[in-house]
């Protein structure tokens, strides 16, 4: 599989341009919107709200993380395939490598009935090619990568496992039981540990990353997804969509410290640049819900049809929000909640992710 990065009519279109060039001579932060069945990462210059370029070729890409140097993405398929089955070999690996990282073997598992995997893509920005691939058994959901750039995690739900990955040779570390229908993950700033939603039973899983065994599961609300964690790792904000709250938890103490009450269906979720404020997209009630963390005061707007994912855009003071059911996402003011905008993207925006400016 190699994946190809095409630059639209309006963007800077040279023969062998690559994307760090290019950053030279566009604003920053990018952002980078997977669209799921369409196969494809769509490139977004946040400071116009447009669409620069498209990553082709990763097969019903949902989950994406960037590494924290901005070199690279990290790309979660949902679509599996046999395990006899090898993908294509990435540009600059060699067959014996390739092959290192697709033997069935390479998935790492003691279970030795596993009939299908999915690929982890690892995509270098500044050429817009996949240049790793790491089979992991089953459908990848949600991706995430720890601060110190060494591991990524891989939600498995139909496992209800996850995978970790180090980064520095590609090979996988743990495929970790956490509890059942694994949805989003969020590393410690410290990188020491990973905290893990289980939609399927309701809790949150708190991991060590020095041995990778879970330490610690709580119960929160009603099929927990999205999370995001306090700048400062003390407190985790977990979406609990079926029942319309956000748990609050002290992650010290790994205990439940409040619940909002925020809506009937909920989705995306993040904090404002300064942590002050917490954004949620009340999918069921076409609304995106502001609050306050100082006061608990809440602020809404609406925003129809099915607001999705969500993404504080850093350095613009905007919110990218898509939408579920319409192949768009709306820019929103952070401050106000007013509608600045919408881009038009083909197909359903899944896990944002944001690269500030240098």
């Amino acid at each position: 599989m190699r994946t190809i990065l095409n630059f639209l009519a309006t963007a800077w279109i040279v023969s062998g341009i690559l994307l760090v060039g290019a950053r030279s001579l566009r604003a920053e932060p990018f952002v980078y919107v997977p669209l799921g069945s369409e196969s494809k990462i769509a490139v977004i210059d946040a400071a116009k709200d447009q669409i620069i370029g498209i990553i082709d070729g990763l097969q019903a890409v949902h989950g994406l993380a960037g590494t924290p140097d901005g070199r690279f993405l990290i790309a979660g398929s949902y679509s599996e395939r046999s395990v006899d089955i090898k993908p294509a070999k990435p540009k600059g690996i060699s067959e014996d490598e390739h092959a290192a990282h697709h033997k069935a073997s390479s998935v790492q598992t003691e279970n030795s009935d596993i009939a299908s995997v999915s690929t982890v893509s690892v995509i270098q920005i500044s050429e817009g090619e996949v240049i790793r691939t790491i089979d992991v058994p089953g459908a990848v959901h949600h991706v995430s990568v720890s601060p110190d750039g060494r591991y990524t995690a891989v939600t498995r739900p139909n496992e209800s496992e996850i995978s970790v990955i180090d980064l520095t040779n590609f090979e996988i570390v743990g495929n970790i039981s956490t509890g059942e229908f694994p949805n989003y993950s969020v590393f410690s700033p410290d990188s020491e540990r990973l905290f893990v939603s289980n939609a399927g039973d309701s809790t949150i899983s708190t991991i060590n990353s020095k041995n990778w065994n879970v330490e610690k599961v709580i119960p929160v609300g009603m099929s927990p997804e999205h999370i995001v964690l306090s700048k400062d790792g003390k407190t985790l904000f977990v979406n609990n969509v079926d029942d319309g709250t956000v748990s609050v938890v002290d992650t010290k103490s790994m205990q439940e410290t409040n619940t909002m009450k925020l809506g009937s269906v909920l989705h995306g979720i993040d904090l404002s640049e300064d942590g002050t404020a917490l954004f949620v997209a009340a999918l069921g009630d076409d609304k995106i819900a502001k609050v306050d963390l100082a006061s608990g005061s809440l602020q809404t707007a609406e925003l129809s049809p099915a607001p999705y994912h969500l993404a504080t855009i850093t350095e613009t003071g905007k919110i990218y929000v898509s939408s579920s059911d319409e192949t768009k996402i709306w820019v929103v003011d952070q401050k106000s909640l007013e509608l600045l905008g919408q881009i038009t993207i083909d197909g359903k925006g899944h896990q944002m992710v944001v690269m500030p400016g240098s």
